[in-house]
């Protein structure tokens, strides 16, 4: 037995003009027989989608690639997230993604496909979670449409097509999405207690961006979940206490770990993860640097979903305290709110595909609204607001398709004159009914998809740098002498810049001498000093960043203490002499 929702129309005031429609929930013991194949088929185009030529990347961020590869060589480094078999220090990220990456190329052996599989994957698992939350709430067209909204965001398309932690985070923060919204069922404990521990890993994954559900999932609970008050408090502390535990241990394990047996934390002042997670991916993220902060690449659908969120609640306004509709607006649309703030006002370093987390709450409150107010479109509100979001997400294609120089103009004047007259239909047309009503729903949302969906494959076809081009500036003769050392560490440099790609093309472990910028204060002169006189280090490569700090120090020890020789580019020193 499964449970959609169907529209029960209200007119208050002049009819046919001002509807409040309240959803209540309707049983049916069986859906179309067409759904499954249709689900089955958005799954399989999905997954082709993010499998076609993921071979093109290559080794993608090859920061995060030369701690997989590190996790292929040591078990350590793969707890841990090292970015060198040798553990000198971490990736300035928690573990989770590196765990996923890493165990698929130590089972299938490090290359680009072991390692970027997994991430188109987790797109697949996204699109079928999402799709069976929305069912829950309206229904498995409503569920088919957020699917496909999801899988066709553009941002989100390169995100599961890429090695860094934002894939395994939106997966996990849509399967604490699918967990709240099963939560609303009646057995909300043992729900949110799974919530939780998605959001648990979620912060494994990227620390403090896990909590921009946390607001959504108070919210729906407490106005919406069922039960006395006591009870959906007491099932809050429950998803909040297994998101302690499920994230908490291994910040107990890194914390509890001897120090001089683990690598150095990265990105953390301290050589803490819970001061990495709070402060240099927390407040440091917030308040700290000149960002880079965008979000046009996730906004395809933001205009239909801001416009159906706000239509949908007041239409919903009279409907009870524990309507599944109501409940289920309630969550994507605090989670987006909340994320798209979030982002809008960061300060410190971040990047545009870090908003790939509010694509599955965008697309969810879109596919609810518009699928909703189809089915209400008898009256002239719905379809006025139909004809609203289809106009405005059309219009905002317009400007987004204008800013890509070698995209063709006409599709975009074409998309925009359509969209005009399937709105003024909409408008006109009081009756909308049979074939006709199928051609102007399709018509809709081809374009109301069209414009994400076709720069989905344009930039899924331009791909990415090809692996050899992204090692070709490599010092060759600099990677004979790395392949040549049986050393703990065949090199120490400042930074990851050189760090990373040595790694990636002769196999070798290479210190990154202050983390990925240079600034982390590891390994310490007296360290590294240690490491030199006990023979563990072969090389120092000076490239040009020498440093600050403790890296500053290390580099000026080195060119007093040894012998410089030109390699390439480079300027090399032999530790061993």
């Amino acid at each position: 037995m499964s449970i959609t929702a169907a529209p029960v129309a209200v007119e208050c005031g002049v009819p046919d003009v001002s509807p409040v429609t309240v959803f209540a929930p309707v049983a049916y013991s069986r859906r179309p027989r067409w759904i499954g194949p249709a689900l089955w088929t958005l799954l399989g185009v999905t997954a082709l989608l993010y499998l076609w030529d993921l071979g093109a990347a290559g080794y993608a961020n090859q920061f995060y690639a030369a701690s997989v590869q590190a996790g292929t060589e040591s078990w350590k480094a793969l707890l841990f997230a090292s970015l060198d078999p040798g553990n000198a220090i971490t990736v300035d990220k928690p573990p989770a993604a590196i765990w996923v990456m890493g165990l698929s190329a130590r089972l299938f052996g490090f290359g680009a496909w072991a390692m970027l599989v997994p991430q188109a994957l987790m797109g697949v698992g996204a699109v079928a979670l999402l799709y069976g939350a929305v069912r829950r709430a309206s229904g498995p067209i409503a569920g088919l449409l957020a699917g496909a909204m999801l899988a066709l965001t553009p941002l989100a398309a390169l995100v599961f097509r890429y090695n860094d932690p934002d894939a395994l985070l939106v997966l996990l923060l849509v399967a604490a999405g699918y967990c709240t919204v099963r939560a609303l069922d009646g057995s909300s404990g043992r729900w949110l207690a799974l919530a939780g521990t998605a959001l648990g890993f979620a912060f494994l994954t990227k620390t403090m961006e896990a909590c921009v559900v946390m607001p959504a999932i108070g919210l729906v609970v407490l106005v919406g979940g069922p039960g006395s008050v006591r009870t959906r408090i007491r099932n809050l502390l429950i998803g909040l206490a297994t998101t302690v535990v499920s994230a908490g241990w291994f910040v107990a394990l890194v914390a509890i770990w001897p120090a001089d047996s683990r690598p150095y934390i990265g990105g953390s002042t301290d050589n803490s993860l819970l001061q990495l997670a709070l402060a240099d991916n927390g407040v440091g993220r917030a308040l700290g640097g000149d960002g880079m902060a965008g979000g046009s690449e996730v906004s395809w659908l933001l205009p239909a979903a801001l416009i159906g969120l706000i239509a949908m609640l007041w239409f919903t306004r009279l409907a009870p305290r524990t309507s599944r509709m109501r409940a289920s607006l309630l969550f994507w649309g605090a989670w987006m709110l909340v994320s798209g703030l979030v982002f809008s006002y960061l300060h410190g370093i971040t990047h545009p595909y870090y908003t790939a987390a509010i694509a599955p709450a965008i697309a969810a409150v879109t596919a609810i609204s518009a699928r909703e107010l189809w089915r209400a479109r008898q009256f002239a509100s719905s379809r006025a607001t139909l004809a609203l979001m289809l106009v405005a997400t059309v219009g905002w294609d317009f400007v987004l398709l204008g800013r890509t120089p070698d995209w063709l103009p006409w599709p975009r004047w074409t998309m925009l004159l359509g969209a005009i007259v399937v709105a003024a239909t909409l408008l006109i047309r009081r009756q909308l009914a049979g074939r006709g009503a199928a051609v102007l729903c399709a018509a809709g949302l081809l374009l109301g998809l069209g414009g994400g969906a076709s720069f989905t494959i344009h930039a899924v076809n331009a791909g990415h740098q090809d692996p050899q081009n992204q090692l070709v500036g490599n010092n060759r003769a600099l990677e004979a002498l790395l392949v040549g050392t049986d050393n703990r560490w065949a090199a120490a440099t400042v930074g990851a810049h050189t760090t990373d790609s040595m790694e990636l093309s002769t196999g070798k472990s290479v210190m990154a001498i202050g983390g990925f910028s240079g600034r982390d204060n590891s390994p310490t002169l007296a360290q590294f000093r240690q490491y030199v006189a006990t023979g563990q280090v072969h090389y120092f490569i000076r490239d040009g960043n020498d440093g600050s700090g403790a890296a500053g120090q290390i580099t000026r020890w080195v060119a007093a203490k040894f012998v410089p020789q030109q390699v390439g580019d480079v300027t090399v020193y032999d530790l061993t002499r």
